[in-house]
């Protein structure tokens, strides 16, 4: 095997002490974690784009979220916490656009109360203060949205993950090459060694795959069963015309049984609200619209049992998620629960999603963060919302489980 140099630039044979696959704001996390946690660390970073944040990290919402839907405990509720707190000032010390606005979480019907009222404890379990509001109180915060009952989170915020993923890319000190997807892993006893598409080589001590859309795919490559697959649903998003209906942030009660959050109103950093998004099935890994046909990623997902199971178990929510985004009405009668002024004319098609969704062999949407080691490697390979939230604490994790295995080397 040969080495090549990185982008003009020379790392010698291109050794380092750890590669990381994926420019996303978890894998730029990582890295900036591994400058912090071991200075001198020599850490490259590979990304198959021309850019960072080119998928879910640009793609999303730009909520900070509070963590107050995730099981107390588990490493969404933990990391959510702490990384919406640590977003925040990362934010503030680096001039990076961010507000922290509070949000309403809405119940619109009695069926949906006592999910609302678990909510309540779930805060208050997670240590995060909420205020519990009737229908007059929600009008006070939200003039324009209707509802039997309310939680206020005074934690939740916004930013600019594109800027927040540039930051990090810039304070980490890492190599970051852009432009070459990787296509050959090769294992050995004394290195991890990675080629791109473009030829270029890495060769490294341990390998973090943070590769998102991709990450089953790159843990195969390496030799490693992930014991799941990711299936892409993409989220299509409306641009609201009369910004002036929401003044912050407005989200119905969600169901639990599935980790999605449903059509909510965010109020961005630019001042637009943004309506949705809605969760379907994408026909490619990157399919940010129905026209996005890839037949290599439809073979993969109808190829792993746990998608027919999944289908099987949840069609009624899937078949009503489709029909929402196939008809323009259906959107806006969702939306219309919250917000009754909006009309469709109120809704203009905004830049879509896709959210790279771990699914077990049993049919089972992975709800939890999800990280697996293996020999000189660490793999992520559920890193939905609230990751982005969450990145800061995420990549010290991972940086501490990369450092572990360069110890082991």
């Amino acid at each position: 095997m040969q080495y090549a140099g990185v982008g003009g630039g020379s790392l010698g044979r291109l050794d380092c002490d750890v590669l990381v696959v994926g420019g996303g704001i978890v894998g730029l996390s990582t890295a900036y974690a591994l400058s912090q946690l071991a200075p001198g660390t020599r850490v490259v970073v590979l990304e198959k784009e021309s850019g960072p944040a080119r998928h879910q990290t640009g793609r999303n919402s730009g909520v900070i979220h509070s963590g107050i839907y995730y099981r107390p405990g588990s490493l969404k509720a933990r990391f959510a916490v702490r990384g919406a707190a640590e977003m925040v000032k990362f934010c503030a010390e680096h001039g990076i656009d961010h507000e922290v606005t509070g949000k309403l979480i809405v119940a619109t019907g009695r069926e949906e109360l006592p999910r609302l009222h678990a909510l309540v404890q779930r805060g208050r379990e997670n240590g995060i203060p909420v205020r519990e509001l009737g229908p007059a109180q929600i009008t006070e915060y939200e003039p324009e949205v209707r509802g039997l009952a309310a939680i206020h989170v005074g934690t939740t915020g916004i930013a600019d993950y594109g800027q927040v993923a540039r930051q990090l890319a810039e304070s980490s000190g890492a190599e970051i090459v852009y432009g070459g997807a990787v296509d050959l892993v090769s294992r050995r006893a004394s290195a991890v060694a990675v080629r791109t598409s473009t030829g270029v080589v890495v060769r490294a001590k341990a390998l973090v795959n943070c590769a998102g859309l991709q990450c089953d795919r790159v843990a195969r490559l390496a030799g490693d069963d992930p014991g799941m697959r990711i299936i892409p649903f993409r989220g299509e998003y409306y641009d609201l015309r009369r910004p002036e209906l929401v003044r912050g942030l407005v989200y119905p009660v969600p169901d639990p049984a599935f980790p999605f959050l449903g059509v909510h109103l965010t109020r961005g950093i630019g001042g637009g609200v943004h309506v949705g998004p809605n969760a379907v099935p994408a026909l490619a890994r990157e399919g940010y619209g129905w026209g996005v046909v890839r037949p290599r990623d439809i073979a993969d997902g109808l190829a792993w049992p746990g998608a027919w199971r999944m289908a099987r178990r949840h069609w009624r929510y899937g078949a009503g998620e489709i029909h929402r985004s196939l008809s323009k009405a259906a959107f806006t009668e969702a939306v219309q629960r919250l917000l009754p002024a909006v009309t469709a004319a109120d809704l203009r098609p905004a830049e879509a999603g896709v959210r790279a969704q771990a699914v077990l062999r049993d049919g089972t949407l992975v709800d939890d963060f999800l990280i697996r080691e293996a020999d000189r490697t660490v793999h992520v390979l559920n890193a939905p919302s609230p990751a982005a939230t969450a990145s800061l604490p995420i990549g010290r994790e991972i940086g501490r489980r990369a450092l572990a295995a360069l110890r082991g080397a």
